[in-house]
């Protein structure tokens, strides 16, 4: 499992318009062929009618699947394209289609690598790319007296707060990278003068929004 990785927000769709052509890229995140080959069957139902439906994915850890389909464009001019997009972005698990509905004008071998890479680009800056950290989950019971200090200490360091359960006492529920639990454990410990009980929970991505 990989310690951290970028990958698509998730399901969006972005349009924009080269010489009088539509190109509408929708994304998804998956983490199969199969889901990725229904993604893109479902766009190109939804858009029967179009030119073209141009797609392109990677998946793995170390992107072993890789694919792209040019669906009837000039070969080379639409799904490789795209695939690059996600290649020079790093994504993994990550599915992009890109409709073409036709506006009159050629484009040409060069124009439609163009207009396919950007379009992908546009799409996901507008959709969003994220970091997915592995993160293990340390879990922190402490008494109601001590939660003041302890989620204001927590809120104004480098650990991020998943959630607060406000039970018979305070259950506190922090994102900690794999190598700072022992830090952690002395911070919460020191912090709360001894007082507080700390368990190590399962792993959790952390999801960041980053800019590229």
């Amino acid at each position: 499992m990989l310690p951290h990785y970028l990958t698509v927000k998730g399901y969006g769709e972005h349009e924009i318009t080269i010489q009088k052509s539509r190109f509408i890229a929708f994304t998804e995140r998956v983490e199969t062929e199969e889901q990725a080959q229904d993604f893109i069957q479902k766009i190109k139902k939804k858009h029967r009618d179009a030119n073209h439906n141009c797609s392109a994915y990677m998946i793995g850890e170390h992107d072993q699947i890789q694919k792209a389909n040019d669906d009837g464009e000039p070969s080379g001019t639409a799904g490789v394209p795209i695939l690059e997009v996600l290649k020079k972005r790093q994504l993994k698990d990550t599915v992009v289609v890109v409709t073409r509905y036709f506006g009159g004008i050629k484009l040409g071998a060069g124009g439609l690598i163009r207009a396919y890479g950007k379009a992908t680009s546009e799409a996901l800056n507008s959709i969003g790319i994220v970091e997915r950290k592995l993160m293990r989950i340390m879990h922190t019971t402490i008494d109601y007296t001590l939660l003041g200090k302890v989620e204001n200490d927590l809120r104004s360091s480098v650990y991020k707060i998943k959630e607060i359960h406000y039970l018979e006492n305070v259950e506190i529920e922090t994102f900690v990278e794999e190598g700072e639990k022992e830090n952690f454990t002395a911070w919460i410990v020191e912090l709360t003068n001894g007082q507080a009980v700390i368990k190590i929970k399962n792993n959790w991505f952390l999801e960041e929004l980053v800019n590229l």
